[in-house]
């Protein structure tokens, strides 16, 4: 077993169910992430929220999980932003779902997630039915924006 891999698997009972449920770059990936942002920011929803950009940006979130993107960059035009901007500009987003990937790669992820025929939709439709089928984490005082126990919301 590699160093990367044990470290991995030590940190997966540290993150969000939907981030320890995939690969072990995204497990690093978020939670260094976010061990650097709450030495920058303190605990909390802003290191969160960091945490989930890094990942955002090497990851796409495919209902219960995160699958490594094709390309790296931001998911949506909110990310591409960047902080401050996001913040003070606030949008949609596209919540982990890759909205600047190709429709082909966006029929592909609908199908994993049960969208029946997906070639039928536009990409539109696409990114805001498969970011419905995601998780949708409880939204209590104190917890990540991913915390264990979410629920899944359908179309």
């Amino acid at each position: 077993m590699s160093d990367k891999h044990e470290q991995a698997e030590q940190m997966r009972k540290d993150v969000p169910f939907t981030v320890a449920r995939s690969d072990d770059k995204a497990v690093r990936t978020y939670k260094k992430t976010l061990e650097s942002a709450e030495a920058t920011y303190g605990g909390g929803e802003r290191a969160h929220r960091t945490a989930f950009a890094a990942l955002k940006h090497s990851h796409e979130k495919v209902g219960d999980h995160w699958e490594p993107k094709e390309h790296r960059g931001p998911s949506d035009p909110q990310a591409a932003q960047g902080a401050p901007r996001a913040l003070e500009q606030r949008g949609q987003t596209a919540q982990g779902v890759d909205g600047t990937a190709p429709k082909r790669h966006l029929d592909d992820v609908a199908r994993k997630v049960g969208i029946s025929q997906p070639q039928d939709l536009s990409k539109d439709d696409l990114v805001r039915r498969s970011k419905r089928l995601t998780p949708v984490p409880p939204r209590r005082h104190g917890e990540s924006d991913d915390s264990p126990g979410g629920r899944v919301v359908a179309v």
